[in-house]
C-alpha cells in the first residue's frame, strides 16, 4: 500500500491540472468573501470613497465584463502558441521531455492566475445590481478584480519569459541533470552494502507469477523485506523500477513458498503505464541521452548540444566517486529476506556513454570531449573496478574513431586524447603532463 500511495502522490505531482484547479478554487472562495464584506458594514466609507471603486453599477458590470473576457482570451492565445513552442521542442530534445513543461510550476501557475481572475470577475459580476434590480455595488469585491487583472498583466510577462528560458536546449539539459544527481543521491549510500546471497541460495526458489503488466514505478523494499521475514522465507526480485511486467512471466524467485505472498508482491509494487523518474535512475539518464542522441541526428546536427550533455554526465559520474550504489539486498534477523536488482556502476556508466558514442562514430568533437569527460572521471574515482568500467568504454571510443573516421587529423586528435587518458589511469592526475 506504501508504493501504490507513493505512486499515487506521483501522479498528483505530475498533473498539470491540480495547482490550477487550487488556484481557481481560492479565487472562487475569495469572491464569495468580498461579496460577502460588500454586502455587510466592514468597509468604512471613507476607504470606498477614497481607495475603492466607487463607480456606478453599469460601470462595475462594464468593467469586470472587460477583465473576464481578456483574461480567458489571453489564457487561450498564450497557451496555444506554448504547445505550438512545444511541439517544436519535443521534436528537437524527445516527446518524453514534455512532462518537464507540464510539470512547470511556472506554467501551472500562470494558468491557474488566468483561470482564478476570469473566475472571480464571473462571480463578481452576478451579484452586481443597478438601482432598477436593487441597488447593489460590490466596491471592494471590484477592486479586487482590478488588482488581479494587474496581477494578470504582470505573470503574462513573467510567462513570456519563463518559458522562452524553458525551451531553451541549455536550461532543458540542466534540469534533466539535476532530476539525474538527486536520484543519484536518493538511491545511492556512502557506506558499505551486504553483498547478495551466492547463487547456490536460489537453487530451490519457486518462481511468483504476476498476471498484471506495466512499467514498475514503485517498490516498497522495506514492507516486502519485513513480510518475508515475517514469514521466514527470501524473495529475490526479477525485475527493478523501470523495467515492463509482462503478464505471465515470473515476477519473483521465493526460497519458500508462503500463502499470501502473490499478494504481499502485489501491496508492495506499483505499475504505471509510463516510465517516471522518481525510482528510476536509468530512465532519468536515458532522457538526458536522448537530447544528445536528437542533437547528433542528420535533421539538427548539434554537436554542441551532445557535448553539454556529456559534460552534465561526467559531473554526474564524478558526484559518485564517494557514494556507493544500494545491491537492493536486505538483511533482516541476519539472514537474507530481500533481493532487488538494483542498478549496476558499469550498467550507469553504459546507458550514459554508449548510444552517444555509437551515433557520434563520426563526429570527432564528440568523441574527443567524450574522453576528455572520461579523464575527469578516472581523474576524481578512487575504485580500481569503476576506473576499469570507464577505461572499457575510452577503448571503444578509439575502436569506434578507427574504424568510422577517415581524416587522419581528426583520428590523431583522438589517439591523442586517449593516451592522455591512458597516462592519467596508469599515473593519476600528474599524467596528463607525462603526454
Amino acid at each position: 500500500m506504501t508504493a501504490r500511495f507513493r505512486k499515487m502522490l506521483d501522479d498528483l505531482a505530475e498533473t498539470f491540472w491540480l495547482v490550477p484547479a487550487l488556484i481557481v478554487l481560492l479565487g472562487i472562495g475569495i469572491a464569495f468573501l468580498a461579496i460577502e464584506i460588500d454586502r455587510g458594514t466592514i468597509v468604512a466609507d471613507w476607504l470606498r470613497d477614497e481607495w475603492l471603486y466607487n463607480g456606478g453599477a453599469t460601470g462595475a458590470r462594464t468593467l469586470l465584463g472587460a477583465i473576464a473576457s481578456s483574461t480567458i482570451g489571453v489564457a487561450g492565445t498564450v497557451f496555444s502558441i506554448m504547445i505550438a513552442a512545444l511541439s517544436l521542442a519535443a521534436g528537437q530534445m524527445g516527446p518524453r521531455l514534455l512532462r518537464n513543461f507540464t510539470r512547470d510550476r511556472g506554467n501551472q501557475i500562470t494558468l491557474g492566475v488566468f483561470l482564478a481572475t476570469f473566475c472571480y470577475a464571473l462571480i463578481v459580476l452576478r451579484s452586481v445590481r443597478t438601482p432598477a434590480e436593487g441597488a447593489f455595488v460590490p466596491h471592494l469585491a471590484t477592486t479586487i478584480g482590478i488588482v488581479l487583472a494587474f496581477l494578470s498583466v504582470a505573470t503574462l510577462v513573467y510567462f513570456v519569459g519563463h518559458m522562452s528560458g524553458r525551451i531553451n536546449v541549455d536550461t532543458v539539459i540542466g534540469l534533466v541533470s539535476d532530476d539525474v544527481q538527486s536520484m543519484i543521491h536518493s538511491l545511492t549510500r556512502e557506506d558499505s552494502q551486504p553483498a547478495p546471497p551466492p547463487a547456490r541460495f536460489w537453487q530451490n526458489a519457486v518462481p511468483i507469477i504476476d498476471a498484471r503488466q506495466g512499467y514498475l514505478v514503485q517498490l516498497d523494499e522495506r514492507g516486502l523485506a519485513t513480510w518475508a521475514c515475517e514469514h521466514d522465507t527470501a524473495i529475490h526480485l526479477l525485475v527493478r523500477p523501470g523495467d515492463y511486467i509482462f503478464p505471465g512471466a515470473p515476477i519473483a524467485m521465493a526460497t519458500r513458498p508462503r500463502d499470501g505472498i502473490e499478494e504481499a508482491i502485489r501491496n508492495a509494487t506499483a505499475l504505471g503505464p509510463q516510465q517516471v523518474t522518481s525510482a528510476d535512475l536509468g530512465f532519468a539518464v536515458r532522457q538526458l541521452v536522448e537530447v544528445a542522441v536528437r542533437a547528433l541526428s542528420p535533421g539538427i546536427n548539434d554537436p554542441h548540444t551532445a557535448i553539454t550533455v556529456l559534460d552534465r554526465l561526467g559531473a554526474a559520474l564524478c558526484e559518485m566517486q564517494p557514494l556507493r550504489l544500494q545491491t537492493g539486498v536486505w538483511i533482516k534477523e541476519g539472514k537474507p529476506a530481500l533481493v532487488v536488482p538494483h542498478l549496476r556502476y558499469h550498467e550507469l556508466v553504459a546507458a550514459m556513454f554508449d548510444m552517444i558514442r555509437q551515433n557520434a562514430a563520426d563526429a570527432p568533437p564528440v568523441l574527443i570531449r567524450m574522453i576528455e569527460v572520461m579523464i575527469q572521471v578516472v581523474s576524481c574515482e578512487r575504485d580500481p573496478q569503476r576506473i576499469d568500467c570507464v577505461r572499457e568504454h575510452a577503448d571503444l571510443v578509439l575502436a569506434d574513431a578507427e574504424r568510422c573516421i577517415r581524416n587522419p587529423s581528426d583520428l590523431d586528435a583522438v589517439r591523442n586524447h586517449h593516451r592522455r587518458f591512458t597516462a592519467v589511469f596508469e599515473k593519476g592526475p600528474i599524467g596528463r603532463f607525462l603526454t
